[in-house]
């Protein structure tokens, strides 16, 4: 089943989530009805989960004309025949572990006494503190001989005997046959239960109900079918490397290693505990414990660093601290069993705060997509006068795309927030001027970078590297001279000989002028007079204009397209310009071939007056 779209992304504006006491009133009304009615929602929550493991299976067997009363008997009682057979190999093989564990002692004795009595002299001297620390020193010995007394229980009845044993396995059966039932009419009338949720969530919106229930059905399917497999698979190659390696009990340490997997963080912890503990007192020396530790390191990496990515990728949709915190939460809540659910009742959690404006909070603290967007964590790294954080992004996304396309989808972005807010006014200026000296040091970075030979450009021909051959202007909007900046860096990088500003190289004439405009930024009179001025001061040369628009053609492009006489060379994106600056460049010439005369050069001096 293909991933559900994305929606898109929502601006959370203050005060959406709505007023904060009553919302924080309802959240502490749930944690307390999920506390105090875990007796029943602890059965409901694990039959739920069960239904999306289970659910798949079912319907294959529907799909070969299994009726589906018979479909999902088989199925529940084939997983109860599976669940049964695991916990009685499991017994037996604890069964003969207890048997065993008093001829381990002789071993495990002597490896601690060939550790030169380091555990002994420990003990002692623990004592010796203890006695010390006692704030009378050693008790006096009674004054009279002490009377010895003896107590005896009655020998308990057969009936005594019988609840002894029956009262500890009535909890964990009736809530295994509340499950079970549960379960089953969750896989019998499981469209009816969709519908019914479908009408309580909202029947008017059935397109963002059925988005959201898709959603929700796709990852925690998708997570619970594949973590099961991936597990199961972990435990059987444990257990047949624990056999290999001598463990006793091997397929107990298999089956723990698989199920402990389940529980985030330290679940190998507990499951390493047990065959080290083994490794030690089986193997006189220290081989078998080396061993074991190696194994279940470099299991545990292979199976987080390269198996989980590949096949889970971000279908839970969680950040690592929200896992962390989720673990915490469910844990306190729930216990043992809260530790089990807690990362599919918060991806239940997530897939809510994603298609419910009011619970948008949700998504923002518990999931795994980044909180800003790359353009506003520019704007915001920029603000803050962060160059580091700067060059950082601007290296992660240099190793997926070109400088232009960076430059295009994150740097210019971002001066469009700044435009924005220099319009309402909320652009303090101790902050615009460390964005300036923020975008000079990432300037700066970026000319130094070293280029990528696979994805270097074809050479210019000579003549075009000379400085000042392209002069690029800057418009009059507020931050058109720093995206000038990063329009002369591109050139730069690009082989062009750049200058900015209005001043002409001494004995160069520029062959190409390049004036740069922000859409939003400046007024279109404003750019008109710009060209004009340009084209009046440098006759014949050729004018390149970035009127740079996100969304295409604007307002901008509007009134330069009117102007008189013949129109300007227009780009929306850097990319466009820098594309149609190498076509006026020309190819470079092959070898051998005779170079193209230079161009004439006229007077020195004659350049627009500073924009």
């Amino acid at each position: 089943m293909p991933e559900p779209a994305r929606p898109p992304r929502r601006a959370l504006a203050a005060g959406a989530a709505g007023p904060t006491l009553p919302l924080l009133q309802g959240a502490i009304l749930l944690v307390a009805v999920l506390y105090f009615a875990r007796e029943l929602l602890i059965p409901l929550a694990l039959a739920v989960l069960l239904a999306f493991v289970l659910a798949p299976l079912v319907r294959a067997l529907r799909r070969i004309a299994v009726p589906r009363i018979a479909a999902v008997l088989l199925v529940v009682l084939a997983t109860g025949a599976l669940f049964i057979g695991l916990g009685t190999v499991v017994g037996s093989q604890a069964t003969s572990l207890a048997e065993n564990l008093p001829s381990y002692q002789t071993t495990i004795s002597q490896k601690l006494a060939g550790l030169g009595g380091w555990f002994e002299r420990l003990q002692g001297l623990v004592a010796e503190v203890s006695r010390q620390a006692a704030p009378h020193g050693p008790a006096a010995a009674p004054a009279g001989r002490p009377i010895p007394v003896e107590l005896h229980s009655p020998d308990p009845t057969p009936f005594d005997m019988l609840r002894s044993v029956a009262e500890p396995l009535l909890g964990p059966l009736a809530t295994a046959g509340i499950v079970v039932i549960l379960l089953i009419f969750i896989l019998l009338y499981r469209e009816d239960l969709r519908d019914r949720l479908i009408r309580l969530a909202g029947a008017g919106d059935l397109h963002r109900t059925m988005a959201a229930m898709d959603d929700a059905a796709w990852r925690l399917s998708r997570f619970f079918l594949a973590q099961t497999a991936m597990n199961a698979g972990f435990g059987v190659v444990i257990g047949l490397a624990l056999w290999g390696i001598g463990i006793p009990n091997p397929l107990l340490w298999g089956v723990v290693a698989a199920v402990m997997r389940f529980v985030p963080f330290i679940g190998t912890f507990v499951a390493v505990a047990g065959p080290l503990l083994l490794a030690l007192a089986v193997d006189p020396g220290w081989g078998m414990l080396i061993a074991v530790a190696i194994l279940f390191g470099v299991g545990e990496a292979t199976m987080g660093q390269v198996f989980e990515p590949l096949v889970f990728g971000h279908s839970t949709g969680l950040s690592p601290i929200a896992v962390i915190a989720a673990a915490s939460f469910w844990t306190w809540l729930w216990g043992p069993v809260g530790l089990l659910l807690a990362v599919p009742l918060t991806v239940c959690l997530v897939v809510l705060g994603r298609h419910v404006d009011r619970l948008e909070f949700l998504e923002v603290m518990l999931g795994d997509a980044p909180p800003l967007d790359p353009e506003e964590t520019f704007y915001q790294r920029a603000l803050a006068g962060d160059a580091d954080a700067l060059a950082e992004q601007a290296e992660r996304c240099l190793r997926e795309d070109k400088l232009a396309g960076y430059l295009d989808a994150v740097a210019l972005p971002a001066l469009v927030l700044a435009q924005e807010d220099v319009a309402r006014g909320a652009l303090a200026p101790e902050r615009r001027a460390a964005l300036t000296r923020s975008l000079g040091l990432l300037a700066e970075d970026l000319a130094e970078a070293e280029e990528d030979e696979e994805r270097a450009p074809p050479p210019l021909p000579p003549g075009w590297e000379a400085p000042g051959t392209v002069l690029c202007l800057p418009g009059r909007g507020p931050f058109d001279a720093e995206a000038a900046m990063l329009l002369a860096l591109l050139l730069t990088r690009r082989g062009f000989g750049v200058r900015l500003g209005g001043e002409v190289a001494e004995g160069v004439r520029p062959r190409l002028v390049c004036l740069c405009l922000m859409e939003g930024g400046g007024s279109a009179a404003a750019a008109r007079y710009l060209l004009r001025r340009a084209r009046r001061r440098l006759p014949g040369v050729p004018c390149l204009v970035l009127a740079w628009s996100a969304a295409g053609p604007g307002v901008l492009d509007a009134a330069l397209r009117a102007e008189s006489g013949a129109p300007p060379l227009l780009a929306h994106r850097l990319t466009e310009l820098l594309e149609r600056a190498a076509e006026l460049a020309g190819p470079a010439p092959a070898e051998g071939e005779a170079e193209a005369p230079a161009a004439a050069e006229g007077p020195p001096g004659m350049a627009p007056a500073p924009a």
